[in-house]
């Protein structure tokens, strides 16, 4: 089995004297920060070996896959970047091959490619613990003495390197400060911090670049932006309408790639990322008709309402679960009749287990590789229409425009109806056409400024109106059949009962502050800013 660590260090280098070839040794640590001794561990020889994809997408996007022998963690590690100097390393028993659990969470990028042996780290480590005044360790200082082979396969020539570096690895449950203190002290000394990030992506060097051969949207392979434009990747300030609709498709395509090894490894909000992005993309492909063609899109928005849905089974229990432990915390010892904590831990266990195992069956399906294949297609080959090539204040409002109308239609509708479940589902088809607005005015924001930024912080506003409400009616659907369930064994349903009605009061509040909400979004003044017309 696969564990997980989080891996906070800091690199040096330890450049050579220019008198001589002998490198300059590490300053006594003692007494820097609360270092009170510093307690020398031997010299361990490591011998690793770098795996990626002929193209190193997984260096593209900064992940390490090693297989490595020698000291005391032996066997296959992944490290994921978290933010810099901070690593999520996973580690399985050494083996012959990769093991499933890794490589399922390489999936998203390697896709059907073959991993392949790309460098090989022969390191001599020379290690040393930093100890507090009780004898707790506080870091663990590696003097690496580092020879690399970069490995036919890639399509770049062999070559050999060497060199010496320093890192510095925070121990579990130490303060960071001391990451500082030492660093004060070795630049006091005569070392810097490590140019490379990694000791694989000095191996590669200037030849480890990625190729063009990379999935997500990010180049395409005969050297033109997406966009149509030369130069390799995508520009970085986006000109026509198509430049902006395709940068936000891009972005939120990264984002399923990143989040779908968070998924499996069960990262808090990981689901609800990952299912956003699927419907940011695909609310985006319906409201930039005039821009992407729909013959080329619909098909796509349809797999990606597939993949939401499935997703969609995993997240909707999630937030059930926090909702409804909310709700039993909240009510006093003395209304709390029977085994309620009980049953609704069992419910949740229950779901959770059921839900998780399908939503990794469905990342490991055939249908999801091939759904981001048709995206990295896509992407690298646009559909684009006259529309596209125009200035994007001269197409974007336009399209938030549209939307706008189409909840403002909803919204009237539903308020219009008795309360009910028919008003229900009208509300939560207006929850829908609020998020259709609202990840199209966030599309336009880097062409549109402040005013498209405001629009879908209001619109947003709406949607949680919305949302919360339909979580109640979803909730209540629940709680009646917990009441059931509790009943048929003999338990008290007060309980239930009563959470059912605070659930039913919620959702009354909701129906009352939302024209307040909504006419706030629906301001003139700001939609005259956006471009945006008046309804009706």
């Amino acid at each position: 089995m696969a564990d997980s660590k989080r891996e906070i260090e800091r690199k040096y280098e330890l450049p050579e004297r220019p008198d001589t070839d002998e490198t300059p040794g590490l300053p006594d640590l003692t007494g820097v920060g609360n270092v009170a001794a510093v307690r020398a561990r031997g010299v361990q020889e490591l011998d690793a070996v770098y795996y990626d994809t002929p193209a190193l997408r997984l260096h593209a996007d900064t992940l390490t896959l090693r297989r490595r022998t020698g000291g005391e963690d032996a066997g296959w590690h992944l490290k994921f970047p978290v933010a810099t100097g901070i690593r999520d390393e996973i580690r399985a028993p050494l083996s012959d091959t990769l093991p499933p659990e890794l490589a399922g969470l390489v999936r998203s990028r390697v896709r059907d490619a073959e991993l392949i042996p790309v460098v090989r780290l022969r390191t001599s480590r020379e290690v040393s613990l930093l100890l507090d005044a009780r004898g707790a360790p506080l870091a663990e200082v590696a003097v690496d003495t580092v020879r690399a082979r970069r490995l036919p396969g890639t399509g770049r020539k062999r070559a050999d390197t060497a060199w010496t570096e320093v890192e510095v690895e925070l121990a579990d449950g130490a303060d960071p400060a001391v990451l500082d203190a030492v660093e004060k002290k070795l630049r006091k000394a005569g070392l810097r911090p490590a140019a490379s990030a990694s000791k694989l992506a000095r191996a590669l060097g200037a030849g480890g670049r990625p190729t063009g051969d990379r999935p997500a949207g990010g180049r395409k392979t005969d050297g033109t932006s997406a966009s149509g434009r030369a130069g390799g990747a995508p520009p970085s300030a986006p000109v026509t309408a198509g430049d902006h609709v395709l940068a936000y498709l891009r972005a939120q395509v990264a984002t399923i790639v990143a989040q779908d090894p968070a998924v499996r490894r069960d990262l808090p909000d990981s689901v609800h990322q990952l299912r956003v992005a699927t419907r940011r993309l695909r609310s985006t492909f319906r409201t930039h008709r005039k821009v992407l063609d729909r013959t080329v899109t619909d098909p796509v928005g349809e797999e990606l309402k597939w993949l939401a849905a499935e997703l969609g089974v995993d997240r909707d229990h999630e937030v059930l679960s926090e909702r409804l432990a909310a709700r039993v915390g909240s009510v006093p010892g003395t209304l709390l009749l029977g085994p309620v904590r009980a049953r609704l831990r069992i419910w949740s266990a229950g779901g959770r287990t059921g839900s998780r195992a399908r939503t990794v069956a469905v990342l490991d399906s055939e249908r999801y590789l091939t759904l981001l294949a048709t995206l990295d297609a896509l992407l690298a080959a646009p559909p684009l229409r006259p529309a596209a090539a125009k200035a994007p204040e001269k197409v974007l409002p336009a399209r938030i425009e549209g939307a706008y109308h189409l909840l403002a239609d909803r919204i009237d509708g539903a308020l219009a109806m008795p309360p009910g479940p028919g008003r229900d589902l009208a509300l939560h088809e207006a929850r829908k056409a609020a998020k259709r607005v609202r990840y199209a005015a966030e599309a336009a924001v880097p062409a549109l400024g402040k005013p498209a930024k405001r629009f879908a912080r209001r619109i947003k506003a709406v949607q949680t109106v919305l949302g919360d409400h339909q979580d109640s009616v979803v909730a209540r659907e629940v709680l009646r059949d917990l009441a059931v369930r509790a009943h048929a064994a003999g338990e008290s349903a007060f309980t239930w009962g009563l959470l059912y009605g605070q659930e039913e009061t919620q959702a009354e509040r909701r129906e009352h502050e939302l024209p307040r909400v909504w006419e706030e979004a629906a301001d003139p003044a700001l939609r005259a800013r956006l471009g945006v017309r008046s309804h009706g």
